[in-house]
């Protein structure tokens, strides 16, 4: 009798988890905004509340800050000297709370994660340049899922957060420091408005070393144009910018093209059908093709995803028509951070964090014979 109820349990959770993989399947956006959008009125924060990016505390990386996430480095990798350029890194989504639409600023849950992902993305440029990266009142994960006014309004405060935190790192850089611009995610989201309205046409433009636009997907007809700066169709290209959305095989992209599709891009064209930009990590040029043997080193993630080690040639990357970035079957070791779809989005940068860190250092030197 025991054995029989036993077998009734076993039944039970196997139509459940069967269950949940078929809801899954036919309704995963409901699913994902049942889960992760507020249901409560956008509302602005107490300005008391913002930070104030003049005080190291609104920073998670800048010169002299204790336990700076962007200086730490894979075990056995050396550091190296550093130059005059710095770099403005605006960190990913790390808040993923229904509470609010706008991660609080003192918020120690995402800011732990802010923490892991700058150590393994940011610190690709800390051998090669000095890097700020702000804490910002970021929105929340929802925000991508809704097309709420609420949504929005989430953004702007959260973008407004990024403007003033750059206007106060070009204010305390040296006046002739090279800049490189980068980010992940929300913070590519962010990063591109910046460059739209703040460098585009505008005189910082020209100490620009590159912009890494990271795990946002560009439309190289609808907002390309307007940026302001060409993608990079050489290793060796200053001023120029670099996008990438890595997958593995094979690739559904539908989540993250959802937003995509419903959306006009800067140059005030529909997005849906135009194929995202695409520059591959390893050779540093657009649409480029490279096999795992040109991967210098991808960071593998410990179980805890509290440490990593570089390990060389693990994946190749190829850009598709789509302009996503395949790197072959899905290599082992990253465990439940993979998204649906073969998605790596988490690992943009760990898996290709040694060429990033060579391309970044090839690109400065071209711009400096330029400058000169």
């Amino acid at each position: 009798m025991a054995a029989r109820r036993f077998l009734y349990v076993i039944a039970a959770i196997i139509f459940l988890l069967f269950a949940a993989g078929v809801m899954w399947t036919l309704f995963p956006q409901a699913i994902m905004r049942l889960t992760f959008v507020p249901s409560i009125a956008f509302a602005p924060p107490p300005q008391a509340g913002a930070p104030d990016y003049n005080e190291p505390e609104a920073w998670l990386s800048r010169p002299g800050t204790p336990d700076d996430p962007a200086r730490w480095l894979p075990p056995g990798v050396p550091g190296t000297a550093r130059t005059d350029a710095v770099v403005f890194f605006v960190p990913p989504t790390t808040y993923l709370d229904k509470l609010h639409w706008n991660a609080p600023y003192d918020d120690k849950a995402a800011d732990a994660r802010a923490h892991l992902l700058v150590s393994s993305q940011a610190s690709a440029f800390s051998g090669i340049a000095r890097v700020w990266a702000p804490r910002y009142r970021q929105a929340t994960v929802g925000a991508f899922l809704s097309a709420k006014p609420d949504a929005a309004h989430a953004l702007d405060l959260a973008y407004s957060d990024v403007s003033r935190a750059f206007d106060a790192f070009v204010a305390q850089v040296p006046p002739d420091a090279p800049i490189i611009l980068a980010g992940h995610s929300q913070g590519s989201f962010h990063l591109l408005r910046l460059l739209r309205a703040r460098v585009a046409g505008h005189a910082i433009a020209r100490r620009i070393v590159a912009a890494y636009v990271v795990g946002w997907p560009i439309s190289t007809t609808a907002d390309l144009p307007a940026l302001g700066m060409p993608a990079c169709s050489r290793a060796d290209q200053a001023r120029c910018l670099l996008s990438w959305e890595s997958f593995g095989e094979p690739a559904d992209p539908a989540q993250l093209r959802v937003i995509y599709d419903a959306s006009r891009g800067f140059a005030g064209y529909p997005r849906r059908g135009t194929p995202a930009l695409c520059v591959n990590p390893l050779t540093g040029t657009r649409d480029g093709v490279a096999p795992a043997s040109a991967n210098l080193g991808a960071l593998l993630p410990d179980a805890r995803y509290s440490s990593a080690t570089l390990v060389p040639h693990l994946v190749p990357a190829r850009c598709d028509s789509q302009g996503l970035l395949l790197i072959g079957e899905p290599p082992a070791g990253f465990g439940v951070a993979v998204l649906p779809g073969n998605d790596f989005h988490v690992f943009d940068y760990a898996l290709f964090w040694a060429n990033i860190r060579a391309d970044a250092a090839r690109r400065l030197a071209a711009f400096g014979k330029h400058r000169r």
